[in-house]
């Protein structure tokens, strides 16, 4: 672990300046505001390492899939959302010395990420080769209000000598992906030009002709005194700059504001992308930065008062949580259905930015429970409009009938992964998007959503288990040969219990699906029999067939589902008898190493059982908990919060936070050592749901809210709110007492230890 940063409930707090540090804290105080995102680099020169990081959410580049040979069925591109222009730069020279942080002796460097307010801002006097001191303070955000937009305040003041001072503001589309295969460059110029205060660049991608533009205008003062006119200005290839030059007396400020205006093809009209610079400029300027922060900050308030959750007498919790939901909360906002959320956000290349498993998985519940069910719909609407290309991507498996294969790794349903084991084999996908469609309409009482859009997806998907599994001579039953499970240490595996478990009830909810449908909306369900040539008597008897028959591995002695076929068969050690020179063994071990040893990646087992767990009685739970957990060695950023519910559920508490603050810290304390890539986006929905399901015992069972809450002992208390249908419901749980309100909304029955009780609208009930 690396912990540098000052624990605080509301902010993450650097306090000096370590290069060592620079690219995990680029990832770390990244901002976003779902429509772009920004690593948190420095507006002046920095030459040291650095990831330049600038992301429009939705733009991405399908980059040449890389691979030693070809086989049918590969995809032919890796999409990934790519580095854009440029827009926070302001290089600064000081008497013809340039400011440079691997340069200059740096004193006082404070940075703050203001969670609560959602700015970032930075401070240090920095002592130039000169003798020069200087002060810096920047603060930047990226207006929640207007997404189009982002505002920087920077400020420099000669501390202990006058100086001739310039800023340089730019825009420069000359930049890089340090992941981009064979050294490709993703951007060429459409076209820039410069204004009496600023400037335009708009790019457009090498393919796909996504075109980009970033327009900056700037208010310059010195010592509180507007500056008229630039200095100079240029253009070169893919950059604009402008010139603000002056002579600065001893403890005098000279400092600028740079707007700037982001607009993509994907919400502007090519031809009109420079008009629509301009206007959101000219708005942004008839504001000014008191009013465009303020909006800022209220629409922050908004998003804080229905999802923030409080932890009492554990700072290190408290900002672990805080910080989960606000990157979760910047990165997406549910207001565009052709988005989704990539593992990284806005905070790193790895992965592409595209769209995984997790969204269903973990992502889901979260948005589900603090944004509201418009949010969470259009995460299921962004699978459904992706469906018929699903159905593609297994056509080119070989499968037939109009099964689907929804994509491992995707930007606009195409499957764009490149590695076998994933891309052929990691089906489980299709059941975590399938539980989804469940978990939505059960949570949201949204039946609507299955008959319009829900069935369909779910009968793909069916028809596509039906197709995968095999029957058995041997063992006289239907088999799943050939997976990869949810434990990617583990590859082309037959039968396992979790890819097996999930496709029988897959097909066990569809034809429930079909039925309700059917019942209720019996026009609606003709139209997809008829669109989808749908045999409802042949294909429920076949579902009917395989869930009845299929071969799931248990071993009798231990009581305990087999995570695979074979599984006993490798070498039993428990991570606890592992050096700890040898962690992270991705890091350290060769993958033929890891294939053969026991350890566990994430919850696979456990994965099925969290899902399910009402199959379960709560001995079945423990047996399979402590077997798997003592194995897993918890190096997926999904792993720590699945564990941590368990955890919670049989009644060990003390576990259970362990786990929890693995998960609410993983990136604040770099438990992986891997925080420079970018943070774990995703898996910061599953911090949510290890205090919300895990102490909170939330549950959905028959309509009815349920809750079996626990507490950890360190603890003072802990609350939390989530919507659930027409209601906003807050929950705190202390040592002594259980509080309920009902702070929006009509009466409503809820369940506490199996008790039921009826909260009524705005009422409090202690328990």
């Amino acid at each position: 672990m690396n912990q540098y940063l000052k624990h605080d409930e509301w902010s993450i707090v650097e306090e000096g300046f370590n290069p060592k540090n620079a690219r995990a804290s680029e990832s770390l105080f990244s901002l976003g505001n779902g429509s772009m995102g920004q690593r948190a680099n420095f507006e002046e020169k920095y030459s040291d390492s650095s990831l330049q990081g600038s992301y429009i959410a939705g733009v991405y580049y399908p980059d040449k899939t890389r691979v030693g040979w070809w086989k049918n069925g590969y995809p032919e591109y890796f999409a990934k959302v790519i580095n854009s222009t440029n827009w926070i730069g302001i290089n600064v020279v000081v008497d013809n010395e340039q400011l440079d942080l691997a340069v200059c002796k740096v004193d006082s460097f404070v940075r703050v990420l203001n969670m609560k307010e959602g700015y970032l801002e930075r401070s240090f006097v920095a002592e130039m080769q000169s003798g020069i001191k200087v002060k810096v303070c920047a603060k930047r955000f990226l207006s929640m209000s207007s997404p189009e937009l982002g505002v920087i305040q920077y400020s420099i003041t000669p501390l202990n000598s006058n100086a001739k001072i310039t800023l340089q503001p730019y825009l420069d589309g000359n930049v890089i992906n340090e992941d981009s295969n064979y050294n490709e460059k993703f951007w060429v110029e459409v076209s820039k030009g410069l204004t009496s205060n600023g400037g335009y660049l708009i790019t457009k991608t090498n393919k796909l002709d996504f075109e980009v533009g970033h327009g900056m205008v700037c208010n310059v003062s010195l010592d509180g005194k507007s500056i008229a006119n630039v200095t100079n200005q240029d253009q070169s290839s893919n950059h604009v700059s402008c010139n603000y030059s002056s002579d600065v007396s001893s403890g005098k400020e000279f400092s600028i504001t740079k707007y700037v205006a982001v607009i993509s093809s994907l919400n502007s009209e090519k031809d009109n992308i420079r008009n629509a610079i301009q206007h959101s400029l000219d708005i942004a300027l008839s504001k000014g930065y008191s009013t465009l922060l303020k909006e800022h900050i209220d629409a922050w308030a908004d998003i804080w008062v229905h999802s923030d959750i409080t932890v009492e007498g554990d700072v290190a919790a408290q900002q672990g949580i805080r910080f989960n939901i606000f990157q979760l909360s910047q990165t997406y906002t549910g207001k565009d259905e052709r988005l989704n959320i990539g593992p990284k956000g806005f905070t790193g290349e790895k992965y592409g930015g595209s769209t995984y498993w997790d969204t269903e998985a973990y992502c889901l519940p979260f948005y589900m429970c603090t944004h509201g069910q418009k949010v969470a719909r259009q995460l299921l609407i962004y699978r459904y409009k992706h469906l018929e290309k699903a159905i593609i991507n297994a056509q080119k498996l070989g499968f037939t009938n109009g099964a689907a294969l929804f994509p491992m790794v995707t930007m606009n349903g195409e499957e764009c992964h490149n590695e076998w084991e994933i891309t052929f084999e990691e089906i489980h996908r299709n059941g975590a998007i399938a539980f989804a469609i469940f978990n939505y309409i059960r949570y949201a009482g949204d039946t609507e959503y299955l008959a319009n859009f829900g069935l369909e997806v779910l009968i793909a998907i069916s028809r596509f288990w039906a197709q995968r599994f095999t029957y058995s001579e041997s063992k006289g039953k239907y088999v799943m040969l050939g997976v990869t499970g949810p434990n990617e240490y583990e590859n082309n595996v037959n039968n396992n219990w979790y890819t097996s478990t999930i496709a029988c009830w897959c097909l066990e909810y569809t034809e429930q699906a079909i039925y309700l449908v059917k019942k209720n909306d019996p026009s609606r369900y003709n139209n997809i029999v008829e669109s989808i040539y749908f045999n409802e008597t042949s294909e429920i008897a076949t579902w009917k067939v395989i869930r009845a028959n299929v071969y799931l591995p248990y071993d009798e002695k231990r009581k305990v589902f087999l995570q695979q076929e074979g599984y006993m068969d490798k070498e039993q050690i428990l991570v606890k008898d592992l050096e700890p020179s040898q962690r992270p063994i991705n890091q350290k071990w060769s993958w033929d190493r890891i294939l053969r040893s026991c350890f566990i990646k994430q919850a696979d087992v456990l994965q099925g059982i969290y899902l399910f767990e009402d199959r379960f009685d709560i001995e079945t739970i423990k047996n399979n908990f402590e077997f798997y957990e003592s194995r897993t060695v918890h190096e997926s950023s999904l792993s720590p919060c699945v564990h941590s519910i368990l955890a919670a559920k049989i009644g060990k508490i003390d576990q259970a936070y362990s786990l929890y603050l693995r998960t609410a810290r993983l990136d604040l304390d770099d438990y992986n050592k891997e925080v420079h890539e970018g943070l774990h986006i995703t898996s910061m929905a599953g911090t949510w749901m290890s205090i919300v399901e895990g102490f909170g015992g939330m549950r959905i069972q028959n309509d009815m809210l349920i809750f079996n809450p626990s507490i950890p002992k360190g603890w003072k208390s802990f609350s939390f709110k989530i919507w659930f249908r027409e209601n906003l419901i807050k929950v705190k749980v202390a040592h002594e007492e259980i509080i309920i309100i009902n702070e929006q909304g009509p009466s409503l029955d809820v369940k506490v230890w199996d008790k039921p009780l009826c909260v009524n609208s705005s009422s409090l009930i202690k328990i």
